[in-house]
């Protein structure tokens, strides 16, 4: 994954998200913006590598379906076949992946799709979860993961 570091400076509430560079007087912390909440909590010893696994799995095949609100015309370039595409046309492949999505969330079950829904695929940090969906802080870890062990069995990930 391709970093994305930028200085910020370090306030009582956290790091300061202006585009100014901190003063001299001020700490500052260097920050990844292109680092998931997926993988943030992997990478801080919170997930398993099957629980990653999977999490990474449905981001996949959230983002091969295209389930993303779109605002305007696509302006993908169109690509050429290539030997490597036996099988699946394009639109079969995004109908496959759909239904694995709504197969993997499905799985998890009523309560827990939120939770997956919302860090997984918005890219919405745990403590933003916990607060839209009304659980009490420090909760949604837990239940990623409980998620996550599901979706895991979904996928037949070891």
């Amino acid at each position: 994954m391709k970093q994305e570091l930028v200085e910020r400076e370090l306030t009582e509430e956290g790091p300061r998200r202006s585009g100014r560079a901190p003063s001299r007087r001020r700490r500052s912390v260097t920050v990844n913006l292109a680092e998931s909440p997926l993988s943030w909590l992997y990478a801080r010893g919170y997930l398993g590598d099957r629980q990653f696994a999977a999490g990474e799995r449905l981001r996949g095949d959230y983002e091969r379906a295209q389930l993303a609100p779109s605002v305007t015309m696509r302006w993908d370039p169109v690509r050429a076949r290539t030997t490597g595409e036996t099988g699946l046309t394009g639109a079969e492949r995004q109908i496959a992946a759909k239904a694995r999505f709504h197969g993997a969330l499905a799985q998890a079950g009523g309560g827990l799709q939120d939770v997956l829904w919302r860090v997984i695929c918005a890219g919405e940090t745990i403590p933003a979860a916990e607060k839209a969906l009304e659980w009490p802080a420090r909760s949604g870890k837990l239940v990623l993961r409980l998620a996550l062990d599901r979706v895991a069995d979904f996928y037949r990930l070891s």
